[in-house]
């Protein structure tokens, strides 16, 4: 999913994607990460409370995103939009 402006339902940035979006670890990061691949993202958000799942995640399929986190929803707004 591609962060959008209100009016025009346009992305502000191309290929990004933020990942728990409520800093809630998702329940299966590699999974997340490589729907999100799939579906053409190439630079990812996740919340600083998923770090610990980093190690499950296949070394290959991590290298082929720019990795960004974040540690509230307002910090995770400015790196999407960014402005960090």
């Amino acid at each position: 999913m591609a962060i959008t402006y209100y009016y025009g339902c346009k992305p502000v940035q191309s290929q990004v994607v933020c990942l728990g979006g409520n800093i809630i670890p998702t329940t299966n990061l590699s999974e997340t990460l490589q729907v999100a691949f799939d579906s053409g993202a190439k630079q990812i958000l996740i919340p600083t409370s998923s770090v610990g799942d980093i190690p499950t995640i296949p070394g290959e399929l991590f290298a082929k995103f720019q990795t960004s986190f974040y540690s509230d929803p307002v910090d995770a707004a400015f790196k999407a939009l960014g402005v960090e």
